[in-house]
């Protein structure tokens, strides 16, 4: 006689998660920084959903920053900075367990911002279902993709032509970025990274005609103008400071600067450092500067999650992520990313 079939494995009583132990005192983030603790299972309570997290991604804006910082900014953010002892936060794609009626069916991948455990409960109105045949990777959902195309389709307006400066480019949005630029157009493409290992990367593997870089090789300007003598139509900027100087020295006539990222504040203890900029130089070659946020811009979700899964099943742009399995690894795998060691974004398979 056959035996029934077994039923859905029950969820633990308990599951693991990552809280902040304490922030730097001198700047330096370590791994003890954090500590990843047992706790019991949420319940999930009316209009929630329980969801065992499979992905989560690390970014540069989680490093932990005093919330004086933060605020000084004047900007929303989905990630607020957590308190020592508070559990971190971050996106994250997870199965859903369990639902309230009408809610997504059990075993639906959906899309929210509470990583760093390996189950939450999450409100159904704030989880997104997964659209299988958008992207084709469930881990590209948890890319930086859509701030790279804002910056050079509605920030730059990138065009047939147009040689472009993506800054931070062997990170999370500047690996798309270059991709997303010579997609739509552009003749030449110029990076900047920290290491020969990253740019050889960028010029061998994601289509970067040049690399600048960070230490080691002179001033970003003098590199910068060595690699377009003939100036540059736009920057897509990920870092600000020298590098944003460096291209406003470099800027063509009506050329296009898109700020999408500040990791040369975000890496530094003052998120409101300032950058010096030629104001004289913006108005003679009639500069645009725009800072651009993907909070001003959902509406364009759609359009870019089509056009970036087409990308990635045509071939025409990669995803270029590492991977970090167990959430044990989480805290590493911040530190590891503030410190250069990756290529792209940074995951932990859970």
């Amino acid at each position: 006689m056959s035996q029934p079939a077994a039923g859905p494995v029950p969820p633990p009583a308990t599951h693991r998660a990552v809280r902040l132990a304490a922030r730097p005192s001198d700047g330096t983030l370590t791994t003890g920084h954090f500590e990843v603790v047992t706790a019991p299972l949420p319940a999930p309570g009316p209009g929630r959903l329980l969801v065992r997290n499979r992905l989560m991604s690390v970014t540069a804006a989680m490093r932990p920053l005093p919330r004086t910082g933060l605020s000084a900014l004047g900007l929303p953010r989905s990630l607020p900075a957590p308190e020592p002892g508070e559990l971190m936060r971050g996106p994250a794609v997870g199965e859903v367990i369990s639902a309230p009626e009408g809610g997504p069916a059990p075993g639906t991948l959906v899309r929210h911002h509470l990583g760093w455990r390996e189950y939450a409960v999450v409100d159904a109105a704030e989880a997104r279902p997964i659209d299988g045949d958008g992207l084709p990777d469930p881990a590209a959902q948890l890319s930086q993709g859509f701030p790279a195309w804002l910056g050079v389709v509605r920030g730059a307006g990138v065009r047939r032509g147009d040689t472009v400066f993506v800054t931070g480019a062997a990170g999370g949005v500047g690996s798309l970025a270059g991709q997303f630029a010579r997609l739509h157009g552009a003749e030449r493409v110029i990076g900047s990274t920290g290491s020969r290992e990253k740019a050889a990367r960028l010029t061998g593997e994601l289509g970067y005609d040049a690399v600048v870089l960070r230490h080691g090789a002179g001033p970003i300007e003098e590199q910068l103008r060595a690699a377009a003598p003939d100036g540059i139509d736009v920057l897509v900027d990920t870092v600000g400071g020298e590098q944003l100087q460096a291209a406003l020295a470099l800027a063509r006539r009506k050329a296009r600067f898109a700020i999408v990222g500040a990791l040369a504040a975000q890496l530094s203890d003052g998120l409101t450092a300032r950058t010096g900029i030629s104001t004289p130089a913006l108005i003679a070659r009639g500069v645009t500067l725009r800072g651009i946020s993907g909070y001003d811009h959902q509406d364009a979700q759609p359009d870019y999650a089509r056009a970036f899964g087409r990308a990635l099943r045509e071939g025409t742009v990669v995803y270029p992520h590492t991977r970090l399995t167990g959430i044990g690894q989480a805290p590493r795998a911040l530190v590891e990313l503030i410190e250069g060691r990756h290529l792209g974004a940074v995951l932990v398979e859970l």
